[in-house]
């Protein structure tokens, strides 16, 4: 350890997103190659002397704890723990968390070092993992609150990579098995099936933690929501969810000294009739098992929808991935204007 591949994989895979905006902490992880990689590992993150790092991630990621702060992370899976490494503008972005932060170092303020936070999930404390639609993201779940993390990956490869090094290194560890199922009697066994929900994929892997699908409801459900949003215009039978994407709106700032863009987060959803941009909590849902009661906002917000009839162009950015798009529509008042007068004009 570590061997060739491993090491020149590594390296590979730390780059980050070119569209988002890191610390300059992050920035010298990022220029790490090889060897120099491994070494910081084990000379600045890694708790145990044996321990081996086998993937390394960028993502963007969620906190339960803080669900409206979206925040860059290099992520690294070892053979122990899943390391979250956050620049330290993260600690002071939600000042209601401050007791989810230790803030030990805030007097290392005005000094010329940059600080960086390391948020850590030990395996053994892991229960389960929440794929979310189309790969898009992934949610871990630890015993408590804190430990409730979200990936935005947006990128179903970087997810199933993901889940498949993690289903690898949690297959070393050695766990008590379960103890045998307790026969159910009748009325219990009978209650238990009267949900009239039908429950996600799951796959218990043998070291006990479960990685959760998302079922065909939950496109349903979401199918369901976008026709109320239409005003019942569509024929739910005829309406077909034909992409999801988590993606960002572009939003320019010209008051800034330089024209720059904020990015915010959006989930697209393109129907045969319409485009759709929602707010989405990934975070909250489906409800932990300690959670006392829902969310206080719906898993889906709708921020803007229009009819594809009224789309005008898409213009396409030359740059590479990722691909920029500007959809125009037409800002016609009275949509219907042309067969409200044909109507007028040739009578009933």
């Amino acid at each position: 350890y570590p061997s060739e591949f491993l090491m020149q994989k590594i390296t590979e895979d730390n780059q980050i997103p070119v569209h988002l905006h890191v610390s300059v902490c992050l920035q010298y992880v990022a220029g790490l190659k090889g060897n120099a990689l491994i070494e910081f590992f084990h000379g600045n993150i890694a708790e145990v002397e044996n321990e081996e790092l086998r993937h390394l991630m960028w993502s963007s990621v969620l906190f339960y704890k803080a669900p409206n702060v979206e925040v860059m992370a290099c992520v690294l899976l070892s053979t122990k723990a899943i390391y979250f490494l956050l620049d330290d503008s993260f600690i002071h972005a939600d000042e209601h968390q401050s007791d989810f932060w230790n803030k030990e170092n805030s007097d290392c303020e005005n000094s010329s070092f940059h600080l960086s936070c390391c948020f850590v999930l030990k395996l053994n404390d892991l229960q389960s993992v929440n794929v979310g639609l189309f790969d898009q993201y992934f949610r871990i779940t630890g015993h408590s609150a804190d430990h409730i993390v979200t990936c935005l990956t947006r990128d179903s490869y970087n997810t199933h990579t993901f889940i498949q090094q993690l289903m690898a290194v949690l297959s070393l560890l050695a766990r008590t098995p379960s103890p045998e199922p307790v026969d159910k009697d009748f009325y219990s066994e009978f209650g238990s099936k009267n949900t009239g929900k039908m429950e996600n994929y799951e796959l218990i892997h043998s070291s006990r933690v479960k990685f959760i699908y998302p079922n065909e409801e939950e496109i349903g459900d979401l199918a369901f929501l976008v026709a109320e949003k239409m005003d019942g215009l569509t024929n739910l039978q005829s309406l077909n969810i034909l992409l999801y994407v988590l993606a960002f709106q572009v939003n320019h700032v010209e008051g800034s000294a330089q024209n720059t863009s904020s990015l915010q987060p959006k989930t697209l959803i393109l129907t045969s009739s319409d485009l759709f941009l929602f707010d989405e909590d990934y975070i909250s849902y489906p409800l932990p098992e300690f959670a006392k009661e829902p969310p206080k906002r719906d898993k889906y917000q709708l921020v803007d929808g229009r009819r594809i009839r009224d789309l005008d162009r898409v213009l396409m950015g030359y740059q590479t991935y990722p691909q920029a798009l500007t959809f125009v529509f037409d800002d016609v008042q009275n949509q219907d204007l042309m067969q409200n007068l044909t109507l007028d004009h040739f009578g009933e």
